[in-house]
């Protein structure tokens, strides 16, 4: 994108209706607009286009942005910092066990205490089903009543980093990776992605991964395949959101137990392992109750079940089904590769390693997505501040030149 084609993005920007956006949280797609799905989208864009011609995009001169990560993270965790760093804040992760949590603080004490110069907080909690999305709408709750009360001059705002409905950072940037692969937003439309579940010698990977590639992908006129044996199914109310997105969209959205129906003809596929609903449900009780001995053998007795669908893996030979034999493979990271991270796993390993720099290209995009979804929330008019920045011209990394 040249510095023209920036400025056009701009005003086409400034056309979009995302007033709600202002001052507002991101948690879930389905409760964005389609309006501001595509500002967040065009916002992105915008950003890295702005990075890539070594325009500086520090909107603060202070502040702080808050990071809290209840479940292990890599390319989440970075990305949060380096979005935060490209808007100019600076950056402290909360460590539960070395705080106040630890004896008993309160979530709306903890919220209040650590926001007194915070503008966002990022937030991932999506180990327990049910406990997640929850937890971020009370630390929302409680910041908003924080600086109604006068107690925080200002009111963060909350990104979902990752709960256990949802993972909307991952999904708008495997939204990005897809616009940019096949040449804009329009030409999405029709294409068939298949979204896969395959084998893990590991359980109790989460569900919002596939719930917000459906919930969001649905939304772009895509003709959206479900794949997963029938034990392994997800949260009926996110299917319901994926079935209405379809219909609304011009896409189509249907369910398959079988990884070769969906494979077939598939322009993307996106093979990945998940836990079933129902054991997502057990494992949050015995993880709330402490009770070890029935973790131990519910783990026991998942693996066995994954057993079954060993062969529910991306080949070379299934990839040869797909549209032409060559549809974009994609993965949210890490993957369980065949022989190479374990015995068996989601994908093979020649498979993994033809798209692997693709894959990094679908992860790069993450840090621009939360920049966006910070700088849509902190401005009332976010053309008339991009303008500014551009006109601006302030230099990243300054050059001898």
């Amino acid at each position: 994108m040249d510095k023209n084609e920036i400025l056009q993005r701009i005003e086409s920007l400034s056309k979009i209706n995302i007033d709600k956006m202002y001052l507002n949280d991101f948690l879930l797609t389905w409760d964005k607009s389609a309006d501001e799905i595509d500002a967040t989208l065009q916002t992105a864009e915008i950003l890295r286009a702005m990075h890539g011609h070594n325009i500086s995009c520090s909107t603060f001169d202070t502040g702080l942005a808050i990071s809290i990560f209840r479940d292990q993270s890599t390319r989440t965790r970075f990305s949060f910092a380096s979005a935060c760093n490209l808007l100019g804040l600076a950056i402290q992760e909360l460590d539960e066990e070395k705080s106040q949590i630890a004896h008993g603080e309160t979530v709306r004490e903890t919220a209040n205490m650590i926001s007194f110069l915070a503008e966002v907080i990022g937030i991932r909690d999506d180990i327990y089903l049910g406990e997640g999305h929850t937890y971020m709408k009370e630390v929302a709750r409680a910041v908003h009543r924080g600086h109604q009360e006068g107690v925080l001059p200002q009111r963060p705002t909350l990104v979902n980093l990752q709960c256990d409905i949802d993972h909307p950072t991952q999904t708008l940037s495997d939204a990005l990776h897809l616009i940019n692969t096949f040449g804009g937003v329009e030409n999405l439309k029709g294409k068939k992605i298949a979204m896969s579940w395959a084998y893990s010698p590991s359980y109790g990977k989460p569900l919002s991964v596939p719930q917000g590639i459906i919930g969001l992908m649905t939304r772009f006129g895509m003709d959206v395949v479900l794949a997963h044996p029938a034990e392994y199914n997800l949260m009926s109310e996110v299917v319901a959101v994926a079935q209405t997105n379809s219909e609304q969209s011009g896409g189509s959205f249907t369910q398959t137990m079988s990884m070769e129906e969906a494979f077939k003809d598939a322009d993307i596929v996106y093979p990945k392992s998940w836990a079933p609903y129902s054991v997502m449900e057990e494992r949050t009780r015995l993880l709330q109750a402490g009770d070890q001995d029935g973790l131990k053998t519910l783990e026991k007795r998942c693996l066995e079940t994954n057993k079954q669908f060993i062969d529910w893996e991306c080949t070379e030979k299934l990839m040869q089904t797909t549209r032409q034999g060559q549809a974009l493979y994609m993965h949210c990271l890490p993957a369980d590769i065949s022989s190479v991270s374990c015995e068996r796993g989601e994908v093979e390993a020649s498979v993994f390693e033809r798209y692997r720099v693709p894959q990094y290209n679908q992860a790069g995009y993450k840090p621009y997505v939360i920049a966006a979804m910070i700088f849509l929330s902190k401005f009332k008019n976010p053309a008339e501040k991009l303008t500014q920045i551009f006109n601006r011209g302030r230099a990243r990394v300054f050059t001898s030149d």
